[in-house]
């Protein structure tokens, strides 16, 4: 057993686990956060993804012992307002009026979710995903060494790991895309194309 502090969606949580428990059971067993969902349970649909230190990581995959003093962001914490510690939504964008984040705005205006399921790990996987992007960090499909355009495949490559089972991919490509538009995440010379 070991004790370890994670600070999830802003707030400094102390448990015990055992050294083999992992981050997505700690998470919804231990400390009752349900956003992140148990689908595969061995990395392959991306349901459970979460932020860990700006990073999207698999938490069914990561052993909880591992991520003592880390800060994880789920889709919960995402567009905490007034957050007691004073830090912005994860990704540095602000939320709109209503409490959302730019990327579940844009999820929910393009209808880019049918059964809901796999959405958290979705919009999550989106936000860091476009911060990748936003560096200029190329995927499979990149082209040449040019800054990435965030077109259908661009979009595709780099949300490949979260699988839909509804197969909402035709709305969610264009709710990623519609998010790094209005939030300005694309990188300086990037851009979105259809």
């Amino acid at each position: 057993m070991s004790e370890i502090t994670v600070h999830v969606d802003g707030t400094p949580r102390r448990l015990t686990v055992d050294t083999r428990t992992t981050l997505l059971d700690a998470l919804r067993e231990r400390l009752g956060v349900t956003s992140p969902k148990k689908g595969c349970d061995h990395g392959q649909c991306g349901a459970c993804t979460v932020l860990s230190g700006g990073r999207r990581v698999l938490s069914c995959l990561t052993l909880a012992v591992t991520q003592d003093g880390a800060r994880v962001v789920t889709a919960e914490g995402l567009a905490a307002h007034d957050r007691p510690d004073g830090e912005r939504p994860a990704g540095g964008q602000r939320s709109d009026d209503d409490g959302l984040h730019p990327v579940q705005r844009a999820f929910v205006d393009c209808d880019a979710f049918q059964c809901g399921y796999c959405t958290p790990g979705q919009v999550v996987s989106a936000v860091g995903m476009l911060d990748e992007f936003a560096r200029g960090w190329p995927s499979a499909v990149t082209e040449g060494t040019r800054p990435p355009r965030l077109d259908r495949a661009e979009v595709a490559e780099r949300m490949s790991g979260n699988l839909c089972r509804c197969a909402a991919y035709v709305n969610i490509v264009p709710a990623v895309q519609r998010a790094a538009a209005e939030s300005g995440t694309a990188a300086p010379g990037a851009g979105v194309a259809e």
